[in-house]
């Protein structure tokens, strides 16, 4: 059986009682980085396991080698370097192969950065649009042309290295509607978490002012 196991984003005390059973009890754990997913099971007083690396730059004929494990009746967990697995990382592909080879697949809810910024936004989320990381060129400038006439709010997350760049292309874009709200989560659930809440009129200025470290979340509000 593969198990799929959502880990926190930041505060350890996300982690629940059956994802740590599941941890402790089974027999490797499939993952993004060793070193990272090693540091969790430390801080969580948990025992060592072998370790299964599957990230972005895997061969997938990898998840070959884990479909082959499961069928042999070995109980694997996937997890991700911090949240739900599948969600912006490679995790998908690994669950897609097991789930061709007609094995059993259980899911345990838990936490997600985008999930967390949409439920703190204060805007409409009976319908949301996730983009997970915008592309960096191609279909990049369509994109946020689009944004213009999105009746549903629109979510995504983006790097410290690129969020002011973001940003401004943002105020750019939709600069003829001033007062469409926009809010940017830094650090969700961590020591310096920090959600600004503020409008497209005011977004440059915010930017330039804003702690640029950590991981973001930006959600903004549909057209008007």
């Amino acid at each position: 059986m593969l198990s799929i196991i959502p880990t926190p984003i930041g505060n350890l005390k996300d982690i629940t009682i059956r994802a740590k059973e599941m941890l402790a009890a089974c027999d490797a754990i499939i993952c993004e980085d060793t070193r990272v997913t090693g540091q969790l099971l430390k801080l969580l007083e948990l025992p060592k396991k072998e370790f299964i690396s599957f990230h972005g730059y895997t061969d997938e004929g990898k998840a070959d080698y884990i479909v082959q494990r499961l069928q042999k009746g070995e109980h694997l967990c996937l997890v991700s370097d911090a949240g739900t697995p599948g969600i912006s990382d490679p995790g998908y592909i690994v669950v897609s192969r097991v789930r061709a080879a007609g094995l059993q697949i259980e899911a345990l809810p838990g936490p997600s950065a985008f999930l967390v910024a949409l439920s703190a936004s204060g805007l409409p989320i009976n319908q949301f649009l996730y983009l997970g990381f915008l592309p960096l060129k191609k279909g990049r400038q369509t994109l946020l042309q689009s944004f213009q006439s999105e009746e549903r709010t629109i979510v995504f997350y983006e790097s410290p290295h690129r969020i002011q760049k973001t940003l401004a292309e943002l105020a750019t874009v939709l600069s003829e509607q001033p007062e469409r709200v926009v809010v940017i989560a830094r650090e969700l659930t961590k020591m310096h978490e920090q959600i600004i809440y503020t409008s497209i009129s005011s977004l440059e200025k915010e930017s330039k002012e804003m702690t640029v470290k950590g991981e973001f979340t930006v959600v903004l509000g549909p057209h008007p």
